[in-house]
């Protein structure tokens, strides 16, 4: 996997960030989901490259070889907040001032708080397989709280940790053959990792609780996304099955929207990767973008 790509553990004050990077010419980072790591780039990353940028795949804090700080009742050590400043320090730290993102699933999140907290860093963003956690929360219905039931599982103090560390292989699945077999020993390894499994909830305790109220903050104080923002949706995923059109709930956040869905499950960089680096190569493009 990456090829050609460089590592390293940097240093961010209360964490520890893993990152992969390569290639030359415009910076654009790749914020990866749950219970996913920077591996799941591995497809969509020499695309990149091949189309003309420096690409950035760090683990986010807490996930895969990345680490945080203790926690905390509060859990403001595993804030989108707090992620978001660990991926602007790495981002400098690698000589990069300002840059394109794309988040997906959880990365998604993250990206909405860089974007919103640091304006003046994010050239681009792109949204992937997601919405704002606030817009979730306000639409949830019998389909939503059936299917993502594990977001207030996963919020559940202690009891979690015990039942996903009991039997990881059990509670997260994955092909080696969909996801590549690297990939696939990588993604294992973290799953099995007790500090990975109680970070990664933390993720989702802060998103109820913290993020919430950061989100709830933005919409009070009308903060806005300013850049262009790409949406993109797998339509074998169940967004636009439950929300329509995720463009018309980004419309509320960003001043300039755009989008398609791919035909994709959810782990859309696994998946479909030539299409999600074709739609991201044609929206860092200068022009207008997909539609």
């Amino acid at each position: 996997m990456f090829e050609g790509f460089e590592t390293a553990q940097i240093d961010v004050g209360p964490a520890s960030v893993f990152v992969r990077y390569g290639g030359e010419g415009p910076p654009v980072v790749l914020l990866h989901g749950h219970p996913r790591t920077s591996a799941t780039w591995h497809r969509v990353a020499p695309l990149l490259v091949a189309a003309g940028h420096t690409v950035v795949c760090p683990d986010l804090r807490g996930y895969g070889r990345s680490r945080g700080p203790r926690f905390t009742e509060d859990h403001e050590g595993y804030s989108k907040r707090a992620v978001a400043g660990d991926v602007v320090a790495v981002m400098r730290h690698l000589g990069h001032r300002r840059f394109a993102l794309l988040g997906h699933d959880r990365g998604g999140y993250v990206a909405l708080r860089l974007v919103l907290d640091h304006p003046e860093c994010v050239s681009r963003v792109a949204f992937a397989d997601c919405v704002p956690l606030t817009e979730h929360l306000s639409r949830i219905t019998v389909d939503f709280a059936t299917q993502w039931w594990h977001w207030f599982f996963f919020a559940q103090p202690g009891i979690p940790e015990r039942v996903i560390t009991a039997d990881p292989d059990g509670w997260y699945h994955g092909d080696p053959e969909t996801m590549g077999r690297e990939n696939h020993e990588e993604w294992r390894n973290a799953t099995r990792d007790p500090d990975v499994v109680r970070a990664m909830l933390e993720d989702y305790r802060a998103g109820l609780t913290v993020d919430r109220r950061h989100e709830e903050a933005d919409r009070a104080a009308g903060r806005r996304i300013t850049c262009p923002a790409l949406v993109l949706w797998s339509l074998r995923d169940d967004l636009e099955d439950l929300y329509g059109d995720p463009r018309d709930i980004w419309r509320s956040w960003a001043d300039d929207v755009r989008g398609l869905g791919i035909d994709s499950g959810h782990h859309v960089a696994e998946e479909a990767p030539e299409a999600l680096a074709s739609a991201l190569t044609d929206f860092l493009r200068p022009g207008p973008g997909p539609e």
